[in-house]
């Protein structure tokens, strides 16, 4: 079970159109998943969407086509199957995770749509910090350049069933990044990693957090183009 939350609705009470924004603190992986997919069981047409802002505790998490190739040296950190899209990535203290839980149906737009406007968001986020980002649509999620090599500084993975997503991104703010050296991180081989406090940006997941849920509420709300 989830412990007991904090929640912000955007202008008062909420409506199905509005997001309601519940910031959670740190939760075990499994039991977000287990919440996150009961939540979306029990939704309904009425039902507001919500926006999850959390830390996981360490643990590799693969994705519902995930190839155990990729798990090159997992160690002491658990492994959990997930049913979210990509491959093999890692979570920890020091890392932002934000789970969207939007009816596209509802809001007008497509599971195209969807990565695009989460990506956007981290990417205006980090612009915020000055640091330059961009996303890939051959691979998805968040990348900066550096020394003239790509490095990854935010994953992005979704289930949408029946028009409603669950899973979302996650953020390097502050964190250990050596158990990424123990992965092919989202089945990259010697892909490089980075994080928003070593590019000048800040070192607290709570101030990131505020940042990115006023981008992604920004992104979400925003009509079909």
């Amino acid at each position: 079970m989830l412990a007991t939350v904090s929640s912000q609705a955007l202008g008062g009470n909420v409506g199905v159109n509005d997001i309601l924004v519940r910031r959670l603190g740190r939760v075990a992986y499994q039991d977000s998943f287990e919440a996150m997919r009961d939540f979306s069981r029990a939704r309904t047409e009425e039902t507001p969407d919500e926006l999850w802002l959390l830390e996981h505790p360490p643990v590799y998490t693969q994705g519902q086509a995930g190839k155990p190739e990729h798990l090159l040296m997992p160690g002491d950190i658990p492994v959990v199957q997930s049913d979210r899209g990509g491959q093999v990535t890692y979570h920890g203290p020091g890392q932002l995770i934000a789970y969207p839980l939007i009816d596209i149906v509802r809001r007008g737009y497509g599971v195209r749509s969807l990565v695009s406007r989460i990506e956007q968001a981290m990417v205006d986020t980090l612009a915020g910090y000055d640091i330059r980002a961009y996303a890939d649509r051959a691979a998805p999620g968040v990348y900066v350049d550096l020394g003239g090599q790509r490095h990854k500084i935010g994953s992005l993975g979704l289930r949408v069933r029946q028009g409603r997503s669950i899973h979302g991104l996650s953020l390097n703010v502050a964190m250990d990044l050596e158990p990424f050296s123990r992965i092919n991180p989202c089945g990259y081989s010697g892909l490089a990693m980075t994080q928003v406090s070593a590019l000048g940006g800040p070192s607290d997941p709570g101030r990131v957090a505020d940042d990115i849920a006023t981008q992604l509420l920004r992104q979400l709300q925003a009509p079909p183009a």
